[in-house]
């Protein structure tokens, strides 16, 4: 079992950055890759980005694509997520997420683990 703790959102303007980070600890669990998804209110949870564990892969939404990077530290079991040039369509809620085993990387059902979530506020 994984346990995912996310932190570094916040309220920012338009333009601004903000980092994520992703801490993941458990014992006897795997890492194929992991990810950040998004939920807006009213909305479903959508794919953000995805970095492979033992790869430089990465996957990015079409909407954050040249904005957002995502990077991890293994031996830490970390992952983070730069974000610049934020709008505030950004606004969200972010979570972060782990897929175990082999996978896609678009969908939910591709994450075994998730975190709480860390709420990221885009001022016009």
């Amino acid at each position: 079992q994984a346990q995912l703790v996310e932190s570094g959102g916040g309220a920012v303007q338009a333009g601004g950055s903000l980092r994520l980070s992703c801490a993941a600890s458990g014992r006897s669990f795997s890492t194929y890759a992991m990810g950040w998804f998004r939920q807006s209110p009213g909305k479903d949870r959508e794919f953000v980005a995805n970095i492979r564990w033992s790869s430089d892969n990465t996957y990015y939404a079409d909407s954050v694509k040249g904005r957002f990077t995502i990077s991890r530290d293994n031996a830490k079991n970390t992952v983070s997520l730069q974000m610049n040039s934020l709008k505030p369509d950004d606004t969200a809620v972010y979570y972060c997420a782990v897929a175990a085993h082999y996978s896609g990387y678009y969908y939910t059902h591709d994450y075994d683990y998730w975190g709480q979530g860390t709420p990221v506020t885009v001022s016009s």
